[in-house]
Formats: structure tokens, sequence, C-alpha cells
């Protein structure tokens, strides 16, 4: 099945201009960038992003990081898009990512693991319509 799935290039990955590398590994893997733009955005807007953590103890440095520099957020189109992008990304834990994913390639750490990705088809569309109303 065809689906959408956002994709966010986080601040470090950006920050190491990574975005032309990674976007062409979504390419290269199947997934076609329907919409693409650089933001930043406040503390206020990550809290809000990431409010489904809200209870869980690294919430507080998640946002922090998110909102600490550009991002680039993107619209991923293809076969069940979200599964793959996931798989694309690898574990949170670079360390513990498998070789040939993005996480396992540029992540710095488990917070800085330079990407984000919709972890289903309910948050796909929360997602989406956060960044692309």
């Amino acid at each position: 099945m065809v689906e959408r799935t956002l994709s966010i290039i986080k601040p470090d990955a950006v920050e190491r201009n990574l975005d032309i590398d990674i976007k062409s590994f979504f390419k290269k893997n199947g997934l076609k960038i329907l919409k693409s733009k650089k933001v930043k955005i406040s503390r206020e807007e990550a809290s809000e992003f990431y409010k489904v953590h809200q209870t869980k103890p690294f919430y507080n440095e998640l946002c922090n990081y998110l909102s600490s520099g550009p991002i680039i957020v993107m619209i991923l189109e293809g076969e069940n898009a979200i599964a793959k992008n996931r798989q694309l990304m690898g574990a949170t834990d670079p360390l513990k990512a498998e070789d040939g994913t993005l996480r396992k390639m540029y992540g710095i750490s488990i917070d800085k693991n330079s990407v984000h990705g919709s972890d289903s088809m309910e948050n796909s569309k929360i997602e989406i319509d956060f960044f692309f109303k």
C-alpha cells in the first residue's frame, strides 16, 4: 500500500550538511520526497510536536534538541513508507543500529541520532499536518 510519512533531518545532521546525502538515500531506497522545507521551530513548538512523549524522562532534552537549530521536514511517499522509513533509519541508538542504516552512518548518539520518522499511520498524519498545514 502506498503511504505517506513524515521524516525529519535533525539539527545535528543539518549542521553537518548531510541533507543531500540523506535525501539521496531515501530516493535510492524507493521513497519519493513529495515536499521538503527547512524550518527552525521554537521550544514550545517542539513540546507540542513531541507531546506524545511528555511523560518520558527524555522529553525535555528531546524538545530542547529539536528546537536547537534548523531542521528539514519532508513528506516521504512510497510502498509501505512508514515501515520502510523506520527500517532505513535504524535503531534509535546509533550503536545498536544495523550497518547501512541512516542512524548507524550519521548518528552521533542516542540523542543526536540525525533523523526522525513517524511510527504509525495515525502519527504520520498528525506529524505531516503539524508541519505542512
